[in-house]
């Protein structure tokens, strides 16, 4: 199965998954205020200014169980920290969703799990 997806340039439903986790469901949406969701609901904005990557850096929390670490809000944090600047503020939804597509072409594996930042 793995060799007839890679051979049609598919998303395996982990990668798809992931990268929905970036798009539509609250990241890229609430970082740009397209929902009514404020960012503090779920994430904490780093306030130190000399990050390295981009300027809208996740905190991510500390976690003692294994349903926090796996909630949406701690799952998420180091795959958008490891995004360049330019994939963060392009403006429009699609304009991010093809930056996420040459990043996926050129790092492959970069939305699924056990890939290492």
């Amino acid at each position: 199965m793995k060799l007839r997806l890679e051979t049609l340039r598919q998303w395996f439903l982990e990668e798809r998954r992931n990268r929905l986790d970036l798009i539509e469901v609250p990241v890229y949406t609430m970082m740009h205020g397209y929902t009514d969701v404020p960012v503090s609901t779920y994430f904490d904005i780093t306030a130190d200014s000399c990050t390295r990557g981009h300027s809208m850096k996740l905190v991510k929390s500390h976690c003692h169980t294994d349903l926090r670490l796996y909630f949406f809000s701690n799952r998420v944090v180091s795959r958008w920290n490891t995004l360049s600047q330019d994939i963060v503020s392009a403006p429009p939804v699609n304009s991010f969703k093809r930056h996420l597509n040459i990043l996926r072409q050129k790092k492959m594996g970069f939305f699924m799990d056990s890939w290492s930042a």
